[in-house]
């Protein structure tokens, strides 16, 4: 005989909330009219980080993906002049990827599109519900127990 899963159900639980984020987050990306993919959006956000432009190499590892698939997300950002491949000044068989200016307008609208999302997803929770969420999510992140739970 088997006994119930209870994990199994919260795992459920987790996914289909992950897939909703998702959806909704596509949703806003694509009213903000960017013509930005959510991987593309994801790498203009991971550029931002670096305190200066980061080879492909850097961006691949940071964002744990092959490079190949850098590149193509860079091809289409370059494109649409969201970022601009610059050579390296001290190696010039290196090459570094910096946002444009239409990069950073662009990323200031993602972030108001990640904003929009959230407050979506968030609208049914109370501010005290919000907080204990918070919480749950940095423990669950973080894989340490809650200091006050």
């Amino acid at each position: 005989m088997t006994t119930p899963d209870p994990d199994g159900a919260l795992a459920e639980q987790l996914l289909r909330f992950t897939r909703r984020v998702h959806r909704i987050q596509k949703r806003h990306l694509e009213l903000s009219d960017l013509g930005i993919t959510p991987a593309q959006s994801r790498l203009l956000r991971t550029l931002s980080h670096f305190s200066a432009p980061p080879r492909m190499a850097d961006v691949a590892e940071r964002l744990e993906v092959v490079p190949r698939a850098v590149t193509t997300l860079v091809d289409g950002l370059e494109t649409n002049g969201k970022v601009r491949r610059v050579p390296d000044p001290t190696n010039r068989r290196v090459i570094r990827i910096e946002l444009t200016d239409a990069g950073r307008a662009a990323l200031r609208e993602l972030h108001r599109a990640r904003q929009s999302a959230a407050h979506e997803i968030l609208a049914p929770l109370t501010t005290v519900e919000r907080a204990v969420l918070g919480e749950l999510l940095d423990t669950l992140i973080d894989g340490t127990a809650a200091p006050h739970c």
